[in-house]
């Protein structure tokens, strides 16, 4: 099975108050690299996504016709886009 590269990117932000972590909309993130880099909420609301992606899953597409998480930081609520591209 090929290896998947997975990348994290803040695409929006539907709470009031700034990601206490300092995410901001456009940062983007190397799952296998730089997951150390995320908010440990993120990190782990990603997690059983990126999991059922990284062994050939599908996941529902969003209304932008991209799949898409959210944090859960009430206060906060950032918007993640997940790409997956095959590794070389």
């Amino acid at each position: 099975m090929a290896k998947k590269k997975i990348t994290l990117m803040v695409v929006d932000q539907l709470g009031k108050h700034p990601c206490h972590h300092g995410h901001k909309i456009g940062d983007s993130f190397d799952y296998k690299s730089q997951r150390g880099r995320l908010c440990p909420m993120a990190a782990h609301a990603a997690f059983p996504y990126v999991e059922i992606l990284k062994y050939g899953g599908k996941l529902p597409l969003s209304a932008s016709g991209d799949m898409r998480f959210c944090c859960s930081d009430v206060d906060v609520v950032n918007v993640f886009k997940i790409t997956v591209e095959e590794e070389l």
